[in-house]
């Protein structure tokens, strides 16, 4: 059968979510290869064994940490020299997707990136694409060398099957050429304790109707008793209210979660390009023609500030 490159997302080997689900997508397509780069390989295998993979590709060199990007798209095209695999698949992260690009120009192939379902088809991998804004469902496939897909988090749910994960070495010669942009210094964010805002299963958001950096611990209590990320609009990002990285829409990040809670949030397409995907969408909203209606599962016409501690407090009583 017909091997397939998954590039590992770990943390010094804690493998994240995103690379179960690509493994659970790559066995479509063929027997999964993890390419592990960076330290804890040894404690990523076992992880990586049980979600289908039957080889661990490692690597670890300085040029991982020390470089941006390219020492490891190096280590990413030796694997596929060395694999010569049906497809190479890659989390939609804003690395992943760097890394995916770079490695689909240097062996000359075609790229699908932000793809939410990935299956095989009878002239290759078929990827289905959530596209302008959301407005249309696309289904596409690479027509010119091996396909490089990047796929967005929870695209699919992560199953089990057990395979070997047998952990090989991988040689890696990093070139001079892809040394040019050095890390010079690093600051650890802040944990909040709460999941990634674009691996999360759950997301809160905040918007205008938030009416203030203040009232977002009323949006945050809620997240927190789902356990859920907080996630704010580009209108309350850019008054201040809450941090980029929280920003969820086009020019922010891009979620797609089994459940999305927008309160105080209009819907402008800019917002909807970065949440529509989501598989159940609720809106809390007090202007009965608010866009987001449109788009949502379950709308409530009402004050948030009524409707959103109410909501809070429910949930509290039912789990006890």
């Amino acid at each position: 059968m017909a091997e397939v490159l998954v590039y590992v997302d770990h943390v010094d080997g804690a493998v994240r979510k995103p690379t179960l689900e690509l493994l659970t997508l790559a066995r479509r397509l063929g027997d999964p290869v993890a390419v592990h780069l960076g330290p804890g390989a040894d404690t990523a295998a076992p992880v990586l064994a049980e979600h289908g993979a039957v080889k661990v590709l490692a690597a670890d060199a300085p040029e991982f940490a020390e470089y941006l990007v390219a020492p490891k798209v190096d280590a990413l095209q030796a694997a596929y020299d060395a694999v010569s695999p049906a497809a190479v698949l890659l989390p939609s992260s804003a690395e992943g997707k760097e890394i995916g690009a770079r490695l689909a120009v240097r062996i000359g192939s075609g790229i699908i990136t932000d793809a939410v379902d990935v299956e095989a088809g009878e002239e290759g991998p078929v990827a289905t694409q959530s596209v302008f804004a959301a407005s249309y469902t696309t289904k596409s496939r690479i027509t010119k060398g091996t396909p490089v897909i990047t796929v967005k988090p929870n695209s699919a749910a992560p199953e089990a099957a057990p395979a070997a994960g047998t952990v090989e070495q991988l040689a890696v010669t990093v070139a001079d050429a892809s040394k040019g942009t050095k890390i010079v210094s690093r600051t650890p964010r802040e944990s909040t304790g709460r999941p990634e805002l674009t691996e999360a299963a759950i997301v809160v958001s905040g918007g205008r109707g938030v009416n203030g950096a203040e009232n977002f611990p009323v949006i945050e209590a809620l997240a927190d008793s789902l356990g859920a990320a907080v996630g704010a609009s580009r209108a309350a990002v850019d008054a201040g209210w809450y941090p980029h990285t929280n920003q969820v829409g086009q020019t922010g990040k891009s979620v797609s979660p089994q459940l999305y809670i927008a309160a105080g949030i209009s819907g402008a397409i800019q917002h909807r390009a970065g949440m529509q995907t989501s598989k159940t969408i609720v809106a809390i909203n007090k202007d009965a023609e608010a866009p987001i209606f449109d788009l949502v599962d379950y709308g409530v016409v009402g004050d948030l500030f009524e409707v959103v501690p109410a909501l809070t407090d429910e949930i509290k009583t039912r789990k006890g």
